[in-house]
């Protein structure tokens, strides 16, 4: 990432952040800036998350470890991560019709990771978010050794977590990630 793109992502980022300050309450900007100069991994993956239509924002602080989590705050999920299957094994087992990828190994190349159902309902307190689509959620192992994965939705002014083959994949339906800096 050269200089200018650097800041105008953290002027983008420093925007966002100022808005949308029921996110964040109790958390100032100056510290998290402080986080993210110098720190090149957190940018760039800050960047793919932009650059996808993620459009991250600060929904934490950890006081222990003094981490801000940033989270994909796009109203639905990221338009630029979507039509993918939940993991590389569901894309090798396709036989026809394979989507362009897998969620886990786009979040990983990213340098971020998918939302925890956990992670996604406190997302959810925080605004309305995938009213018309739906995101992959990390998926707990003895779900996905049966081939399934889990995703997440706002229906009905509700937040609802599914299930279906991890080999599935749907134009509405992507992934949002999360970073800890």
């Amino acid at each position: 990432m050269n200089t200018q793109e650097r800041n105008e992502l953290l002027e983008a980022l420093g925007a966002r952040f100022e808005k949308n300050t029921a996110r964040h309450k109790g958390i100032a900007w100056a510290d998290v800036l402080a986080r993210l100069e110098g720190n090149a991994v957190a940018q760039k993956a800050l960047g793919e998350m932009e650059a996808s239509g993620g459009e991250p924002d600060v929904v934490s602080h950890d006081k222990k470890t003094g981490k801000y989590t940033f989270c994909d705050c796009s109203p639905e999920t990221p338009s630029g991560r979507r039509s993918l299957c939940y993991d590389r094994k569901a894309l090798d087992g396709r036989k026809e019709n394979k989507p362009k990828g897998n969620a886990m190994e786009a979040a990983a190349a990213m340098g971020i990771e998918l939302l925890t159902e956990e992670q996604y309902r406190a997302l959810q307190k925080l605004g309305e978010f995938d009213t018309k689509t739906s995101s992959w959620i990390a998926t707990p192992a003895d779900v996905r050794a049966l081939g399934g994965a889990l995703f997440c939705d706002r229906r009905y002014g509700k937040v609802f977590v599914y299930h279906n083959g991890a080999d599935s994949y749907y134009a509405a339906r992507g992934f949002r990630g999360s970073l800890q800096v």
